[in-house]
């Protein structure tokens, strides 16, 4: 985040009091209004859930594993991915997926929070293209790179261009006000290293993108399970 006058701040936290009133951007140590920007590979670690922790412990083993033997590895630090193939009966998995599950099944998709939350998304192609140049760039060994679009969406319009693309564009989200223990705010990529060190440069944008996927969930047996995570969550005093 940035303040005001163009400070970074790497270590802006929501206060669990601040979003029980709906106050969801976080604020600075002072109370200014912060601006989100592009996240890169030099911010310090500052985990909020499990999952994270977990995908960071991952990173680091391969990591220091490659340094202790010589050998060259990579870790991708992959975005919001999507396409044709996703599991869409898991309703963890992505919001793509769990927005395609309702829709499909004739329901709105559920956004936590106020939906203006920002994030990320990039098409599994250019992830595998991704992980083929990882392979073949020996100046990436032993780096940390960011693999995003380098765009920035708000949860609510992935929504729109969701049911747009599924010809249900007036099944609108239902908005839930209230927040899952351990989201970030706002999540999406500085790509600046990828290109640098990979060549790497995305190719499929979402809103060019989700005809394709749309065409495919129409030839998919989807199941909906996005009532039963919800119920789950809140059983397990994950939602305030």
């Amino acid at each position: 985040y940035k303040t005001p006058d163009g400070r970074r701040i790497h270590d802006a936290h929501r206060k669990p009091s601040d979003i029980r009133i709906g106050q969801w951007d976080p604020l600075s140590a002072a109370g200014e209004a912060l601006s989100p920007i592009p996240t890169d590979e030099e911010k310090r670690p500052d985990l909020a859930s499990i999952y994270a922790l977990t995908k960071y412990a991952q990173e680091r083993a391969v990591l220091i594993f490659g340094q202790a033997y010589d050998v060259d590895a990579v870790a991708l630090r992959l975005f919001n991915v999507f396409g044709a193939g996703q599991a869409l009966a898991n309703p963890y998995t992505g919001v793509l997926a769990n927005f395609a599950s309702r829709l499909a099944n004739g329901k709105r998709p559920m956004i936590f929070e106020d939906g203006e939350q920002k994030r990320d998304f990039v098409h599994v192609r250019d992830v595998a293209r991704a992980f083929r140049l990882a392979l073949e760039q020996r100046q990436a060994a032993g780096h940390a790179i960011n693999i995003g679009s380098g765009r920035s969406y708000t949860i609510s319009e992935v929504a729109r261009l969701l049911a747009e693309a599924m010809g249900v564009p007036k099944r609108p989200p239902e908005i839930l006000g209230k927040a899952r223990s351990g989201d970030i705010r706002n999540c999406f990529a500085d790509i600046a290293k990828a290109r640098e060190l990979l060549g790497f440069e995305p190719s499929h944008r979402l809103e060019n993108s989700l005809g394709e996927f749309a065409a495919w969930v129409r030839n998919t047996v989807v199941i909906d399970r996005g009532a039963d995570m919800k119920r789950e969550l809140e059983e397990r005093g994950l939602v305030s």
